[in-house]
């Protein structure tokens, strides 16, 4: 089994756990690590070994018997219990980025936090956890004056969850702001009626290649203010996630957060 180090026993040099190492965004993450001097990919997950890879591969993390100092997850939500059991069990840091999970794993999630590292981000990009402050700010003034509040998200045909992880944060980063009293609509075409003005509707489109659109509509009367993200590749989603294992290697049990890795 895989150890944890102490905080004065982390090295410069950060040994990581790819779980999900086969998925594009686990491929991407591990390329993108091979240039970095700060961090080494030392051990894989996953359950498709169709891929060649530099290190060695486990069918799940309990197997592993690679020392390192955090595991960075990109896999699905099938795989999260079983990650954070391990986590737990080996006090393990964990950057956790599989999005779509139930209501109960985000309690697991919360347990696990008292117990070991775990940072949780719905979206790794600097961009997005930017915007999420941004949009604070914007509601916080645009809300009062009667805007309404809509969102689109788009993303590639091969997308299994909507709407987005980052989508429900961009719209719970509004809704914070605004005291928590709005509700979300993720389908109007059952109910023939006016929208809510205490309502934020969430739309989800999947199409083609789209790596990752997210559109924040403040409606206005006879205006209207756009904020858009896009992201052209999977590169600011691992650029962000290689960070956060930086970040996170040694830190002391606890839940953290991107805001925590940028400190704007």
């Amino acid at each position: 089994m895989f150890k944890k180090q102490n905080d004065e026993e982390v090295t410069e040099m950060v040994r990581a756990i790819m779980h999900g190492c086969n998925g594009k965004m686990g491929q991407a993450i591990s390329k993108m690590a091979r240039e970095d001097e700060g961090i080494e990919i030392v051990a894989g997950v996953d359950t498709y070994r169709g891929i060649g890879n530099p290190y060695p591969v486990f069918e799940n993390l309990g197997e592993c018997d690679v020392e390192a100092d955090v595991v960075i997850d990109f896999s699905n939500a099938a795989a999260v219990d079983g990650l954070i059991e391990t986590c737990v069990s080996q006090e393990i840091p964990v950057v956790l980025c599989t999005t779509g999970l139930s209501g109960e794993q985000l309690e697991k999630v919360e347990e696990a936090a008292q117990k070991t590292a775990v940072l949780r981000s719905a979206n790794m990009s600097l961009g997005v956890n930017l915007l999420m402050k941004l949009l604070k700010e914007a509601a916080k003034v645009l809300a009062p004056a009667g805007f309404d509040i809509e969102l689109v998200e788009k993303h590639h045909n091969q997308k299994v969850d909507a709407p987005s992880g980052t989508a429900i944060a961009l719209a719970d980063s509004v809704n914070e702001a605004l005291g928590g009293e709005y509700t979300y609509n993720y389908d109007r075409s059952q109910v023939r009626q006016k929208r809510d003005k205490k309502e934020i509707g969430i739309v989800a489109v999947r199409g083609g290649t789209i790596v990752g659109q997210h559109d924040v509509i403040f409606a206005g009367a006879d205006e209207v203010i756009e904020f858009q993200h896009t992201a052209y590749s999977k590169t600011v989603f691992a650029t962000g996630a290689i960070e956060a294992a930086k970040f996170l290697a040694g830190k002391p049990a606890g839940k953290y957060d991107m805001k925590d890795v940028i400190k704007f």
